[in-house]
């Protein structure tokens, strides 16, 4: 009787442990997902089910994501830590979690995400990283989200935009950028490129409004044409024909015309002006006014006295041990040949004697034997 009371309660148990679930938290076992929404949460619930695979802790006061904060849960799909009050993110909160598609930090007081942040995360198809305090993405950020659709840095301090972070989103579908102080500078000429590539493609991505400089403020990047870059075009001109060859060999691969490419040969063909479809508008209305610059142009600054004598002197001490080098070579070219001549005329002395002795070595035969028979004759004239 003991034995089966026993055995009934580790039963129970072993059900009620296999369906925990954290007291802060409701669960739905069929969908394996953990809601912990508005719980007024200061850490990551603990006890997770090591199959669960979505857990949403918006509208808590997390104020970090620490190392390897959701181990207990390494079979996540989607995690929601929006509306929270994370100010700190560790380079491995997310490690060990493969598996996760989409991710969304959206409306904390996030001011910097490490680049080792995503860097065990490569399935990610969604990433919301809007309403932060975010100034710069990491280089290395995009290296491992080939798989993200949907990316938003919107309401963030973003100022600009490398082009390298966008190109390494293959799989790109989806764009949002609202509500940053974009600097619509020289170096917006590549993420303006950029954009009018990935719209022809048949992205979407929303509106783009110049905060800086004076000149640009509340203007939309889409609609500023290139005339008003045209400062800049010295230093950044191939990015606008890298951009024609591009939408060019694409739009043939797809089979299309090439007239319905945006206005941007013409830009090319008049050294700047006319961006895409919306740059042409963009041009019409500002052909009315004063084109302003992207950036007042730099005055030109007084001749240096000091460099210049500094830049005199050292070319002078180049040219000086130029000429050295080519006065030690003609010294030796000179006496290589002096040497040269000197041995040919010593060798042709000596052919020459050579050539003497070997003339008159038969005379001198002659000479010895005519001699030896004039002795021998007397000498047989006295025996006989």
């Amino acid at each position: 009787m003991t034995g089966g009371v026993v055995t009934a309660f580790a039963f129970l148990l072993l059900v009620h442990v296999a369906s925990a679930c954290p007291k802060e938290c409701s669960c739905d076992a069929h969908a394996k997902s953990v809601d912990c929404r508005g719980r007024g949460l200061y850490d990551v619930p603990r006890h997770l089910q090591p199959d669960t695979l979505e857990l949403h802790l918006q509208d808590n006061r997390l104020r970090g994501l620490g190392s390897m904060a959701f181990r207990e849960a390494p079979q996540l799909r989607v995690l929601d830590v929006s509306n929270n009050s994370v100010t700190s993110v560790s380079p491995s909160a997310l490690l060990g979690l493969r598996g996760l598609r989409s991710l969304s930090l959206a409306h904390n007081g996030i001011r910097e995400l490490d680049r080792r942040l995503l860097g065990s995360v490569r399935n990610l198809t969604l990433l919301d990283l809007s309403h932060n305090a975010i100034a710069g993405l990491p280089g290395a950020l995009a290296d491992s989200m080939h798989q993200l659709r949907r990316l938003s840095l919107g309401h963030n301090r973003l100022q600009k935009l490398d082009r390298t972070h966008l190109e390494a989103l293959e799989s790109l579908e989806e764009l949002q950028l609202r509500g940053n102080p974009w600097r619509c500078d020289c170096h917006m000429i590549a993420l303006k490129l950029w954009l009018e590539s990935f719209l022809f493609r048949g992205g979407v991505v929303d509106e783009v409004i110049c905060a800086q400089p004076e000149g640009m403020k509340d203007r939309e990047l889409q609609q500023v044409p290139y005339e008003l870059f045209h400062s800049c075009m010295a230093t950044s001109y191939h990015y606008l024909f890298a951009n024609l060859r591009h939408l060019e060999s694409e739009h043939r691969h797809r089979g299309g015309d090439l007239q319905h490419l945006p206005e941007l040969g013409a830009a090319g063909g008049r050294g700047g002006g006319g961006g895409g479809g919306g740059g042409g508008g963009g041009g019409g209305g500002g052909a009315g006014g004063s084109l302003p610059e992207c950036e007042p142009k730099q005055r030109p600054r007084p001749v240096n006295l000091r460099h210049a004598i500094a830049t005199v002197v050292i070319t002078g001490v180049v040219c000086g041990i130029v000429l050295l080098m080519m006065l030690a070579a003609a010294v030796y070219g000179c006496a290589y040949a002096a040497i040269m001549a000197h041995y040919q005329r010593d060798l042709k002395k000596a052919e020459q004697k050579a050539a003497a002795a070997a003339v008159q070595l038969p005379g001198e035969r002659e000479r010895e034997t005519t001699g030896t028979a004039d002795e021998k004759e007397p000498l047989e004239n006295t025996i006989a």
